[in-house]
């Protein structure tokens, strides 16, 4: 690994450490061959991994949630560069899929330790995602969890108890196009879920890993039947138990086009949601970014 590291860290994001001195902890670590770069208000991620580029760092460590790292990483694609991930969000998802540990600690020391790795990113309309994006009531749940937040705090079972309140109350379906490899076919769904995370398809028990090693896309889209038939998919999802054709169809393609008959759609990625201009372009980015990993049997 090599001797100039750069450690970005987004002071305004959440984390899930209860101990303020994690990132301080982490430093220490990785010693001095390790610098520290904050991001600001004005300049955001752009600004902090210019820094990092221009100082010559070959390896860039995102520090915080998925939300940080995907931010960072579409920063350092196809670049001569190798990233790093010290997780300190609610879920990371991601940094858990690589086997990064959650402790900020052991994660600093798994870095130390870690062997790069080339690996494949999905977009929609030129935004990076890492583990999902989405559109339906998904969107609706992030909106929903960061008001539940900002009175509650940030937890896991605090973001659980806000999914289960909007689907409560969601009640709309989309009626979309979906065009991918010359094949369209419309349907009605609350929901689509576009994952490259095999770890979250895995903790679900949900069909769709093969897709995502053979670098395509796992599309699930939610069967249409009413608000209760949503929430027993919701129980099911917990209890692992969903099934392909009764309670969601799966597509596994490497590039798709969703159109919803709106000019703009609401769409998550990995934890953020923005407005998209529709049609929604997915497509696959193979082997663009070079990430550490923890070796084999270390």
């Amino acid at each position: 690994m090599s001797k100039s590291i750069c450690v970005i860290t987004n002071p305004k994001s959440g984390t899930n450490s209860n101990d303020a001195n994690a990132i301080d902890r982490v430093m220490a670590i990785l010693g001095d061959q390790a610098q520290l770069i904050e991001t600001d208000p004005e300049s955001g991620f752009e600004g902090a991994v210019e820094k990092a580029l221009e100082q010559g760092c070959a390896t860039i460590v995102a520090a915080g949630g998925d939300g940080t790292i995907v931010g960072i990483s579409s920063l350092l694609l196809d670049k001569d560069v190798t990233m790093g991930v010290l997780p300190l969000g609610t879920f990371n998802f991601f940094s858990r899929g690589l086997g990064i540990p959650e402790d900020p600690e052991e994660a600093a020391k798994a870095l130390l330790h870690g062997e790069p790795k080339k690996i494949s990113v999905g977009s929609v309309n030129g935004q990076i995602f890492l583990n999902n994006a989405s559109l339906g009531v998904y969107p609706v749940i992030l909106k929903n969890r960061e008001a539940t937040y900002k009175h509650w705090g940030r937890s896991r079972i605090v973001a659980h108890i806000s999914m289960l309140k909007t689907f409560l109350q969601f009640d709309r379906v989309l009626k979309i196009r979906i065009m991918s490899e010359g094949v369209q076919k419309t349907i009605e769904t609350p929901l689509v879920f576009v994952a490259r995370s095999s770890y979250q398809l895995d903790m679900f028990n949900l069909e769709g890993e093969d897709a995502i090693k053979d670098d395509n896309f796992a599309v699930f889209t939610a069967v249409s039947q009413g608000r209760f038939t949503m929430l027993k998919n919701v129980w099911r999802l917990v209890r692992r138990t969903m099934q392909q054709g009764r309670d969601f169809d799966l597509y596994k393609v490497q590039e798709l086009d969703i159109d919803t008959g709106r000019k703009e759609e609401l769409v998550a990625f990995d934890g953020e949601k923005a407005k998209m201009k529709t049609p929604l372009e997915f497509r696959m980015h193979t082997d663009a970014l070079r990430i550490l990993v923890p070796k084999e049997g270390a």
